[in-house]
């Protein structure tokens, strides 16, 4: 029997919040924390889990909780909401950070790879001051942008798209065509330095 619709409403979004997918309005975007469980021995998080950085030699493994979710090989941190629909957008500020990747990764990613290592991830890298998009180990040139502060990231997930933002300009620099089949997380790697994420904005308007 068919649940009233205010109470079948309730559920839906209870469920939404249990299973961390975003549930927002059609202006705002989803709201997220960077997810300890499945940061990597030598990142640390900071600033209420918006900000990670990366040390050196990192928290000592052996220290951590043992976790499925955590990464075990490469420095990558992943955000702790999961999108399946609507266009989203969040800004990451660049501290003293000149080698890093930004995008979204499925949620089951295989946590012995990096992010734009396979096919189950879309992201923009930034290394020896210059821009690559990088999808299944392919890497492509973007140009238009230079050493960031802060940039931009559009997700507009029925239309298969992930845009790289130049947010002085409040211009798309460079978008990915990409193929989700499941729920997407943003997600980070990261190799010196610190990124500062900025979530549940809306989108620009213009983009």
């Amino acid at each position: 029997m068919a649940l009233p619709f205010g109470r079948s409403l309730c559920l839906c979004r209870w469920g939404a919040k249990r299973l961390g997918v975003a549930a927002v309005d059609a202006r705002r975007g989803i709201s997220f924390k960077l997810e300890e469980k499945t940061a990597h021995s030598s990142l640390a998080l900071f600033k209420g889990d918006t900000g990670v950085k990366y040390g050196m030699v990192g928290l000592e493994p052996t220290k951590l909780a043992l976790n499925v979710e955590r990464f075990r090989e490469w420095a990558v941190v992943l955000a702790d909401t999961a999108v399946t629909s609507g266009r989203h957008y969040w800004e990451v500020t660049v501290k003293r950070s000149q080698q890093f990747r930004i995008g979204v990764a499925d949620v089951d990613i295989s946590r012995d790879s990096c992010i734009g290592v396979d096919d189950r991830s879309w992201v923009f890298i930034y290394a020896q001051r210059k821009w690559h998009t990088m999808l299944a180990n392919e890497k492509a040139p973007i140009e238009g942008i230079g050493q960031p502060e802060k940039v931009g990231l559009l997700l507009e997930y029925e239309a298969q798209k992930l845009s790289l933002v130049d947010v002085s300009r409040v211009a798309v620099v460079h978008t990915l065509q990409t193929d989700f089949r499941g729920p997407v997380v943003p997600a980070f790697a990261l190799w010196d330095g610190e990124l500062l994420t900025h979530s549940g904005l809306e989108v620009p308007e213009g983009l």
